[in-house]
């Protein structure tokens, strides 16, 4: 007979072999691709496997990054965010007008900085929630409002901010930047967030059975409020740390960058029709990316190149995405 210590440990055996046998499941495809990726640009390119260069993307990815970990919550919950990429133009402009213009201390600009964030994921989510809107078109309508609120900030020119905000880029720890540690704290608090409290398996309920959750007693419509809030704020974040790299507000800054921030969740592995995601296999994401682009660069690619190569990935992980939907649909038949 087996002791009693013995039937006592081997349950919690088996949960941290299946907990093991699952991380390995989840990230070893994206690690081997990554990997991969590092190995032939450091063949084909004879700067690239270097120390400099990987500093380099480190300190270049800190604001794909957090608005990618919003994005990925907004994804879950099968929503989308087309606006974040003025949301975040706007966010800096209101940093730099409150700084320059108005000549407030930092603090001040900042919390500015990330109110007008907020507020426009408050918007978001409300009239999503409160009208039961597409957030498709909601965001898109935001996207333009904000954009505009840009220009309007900064009087439709280029503002230079100066060394207030250029000392938050420059603090630096290890080699890493202030901004990327910021970044990856973010992921990893997005992840235990998603994956070990009660609100992410409710945003995970929402995006595979909304009514479902609803029926079992949840109301559904304030974490769906909360996730487009937080979402932006996120996107507010990285306004300040975009800011200080550039040590300017541009009212033309994160064109495109929610089509970016969308191809980095995706490539990671989040479903586009909701209920399943990961913030550190975005993470992977935005690395796969960063790592594309450098490469690709220093091979003396163009940016048409580089644009069709990144779209051909995206479209590949769409492709994934929906086999992957396929089987898990099949193994639960």
């Amino acid at each position: 007979m087996q002791s009693s210590s013995e039937n006592s440990t081997s349950p919690d055996n088996g949960e941290r072999f299946a907990f093991f046998r699952s991380f390995i499941g989840e990230y070893i495809g994206l690690t081997l691709v990554l990997v991969l990726l590092v190995i032939v640009f450091g063949l084909m390119a004879n700067n690239f496997f270097t120390r400099t260069t990987f500093l380099t993307i480190a300190n270049q990815i800190p604001d794909i990054t957090i608005i990618a970990v919003g994005m990925t919550f907004v994804l879950i919950i099968a929503g989308i965010d087309l606006s974040v990429g003025s949301v975040m133009a706007l966010s800096g402009a209101v940093l730099g007008a409150v700084l320059v213009r108005l000549e407030m201390p930092l603090p001040v600009a900042i919390f500015a900085c990330l109110g007008t964030g907020l507020l426009c994921g408050v918007f978001n989510g409300a009239v999503v929630v409160n009208w039961k809107l597409p957030s498709f078109i909601v965001t898109l309508g935001m996207l333009e409002i904000a954009r505009g609120g840009a220009f309007m900030a900064t009087g439709s020119r280029t503002m230079y901010l100066g060394a207030p905000v250029e000392a938050i880029a420059q603090a630096s720890l290890f080699g890493l930047s202030l901004p990327f540690i910021t970044a990856f704290s973010i992921v990893v608090l997005g992840q235990f967030i998603l994956t070990r409290t009660v609100y992410g398996r409710y945003l995970i309920a929402i995006g595979t059975n909304e009514e479902a959750l609803r029926l079992s007693g949840v109301d559904p419509r304030p974490l769906k409020f909360s996730v487009f809030a937080l979402c932006s704020t996120l996107t507010a974040v990285a306004a300040i740390f975009h800011t200080a790299r550039l040590s300017s507000a541009n009212p033309n800054a994160g064109s495109g960058l929610e089509l970016q921030a969308i191809a980095a969740v995706v490539i990671g592995g989040t479903s586009l029709m909701g209920g399943r995601g990961s913030v550190i296999s975005t993470f992977f994401g935005v690395l796969i990316i960063a790592v594309l682009n450098t490469g690709l660069s220093q091979l003396g690619a163009q940016e048409s190149t580089r644009r069709l190569v990144t779209g051909a990935v995206i479209v590949a992980a769409v492709i994934l995405d929906y086999y992957r939907n396929r089987m898990r649909r099949v193994e639960q038949a």
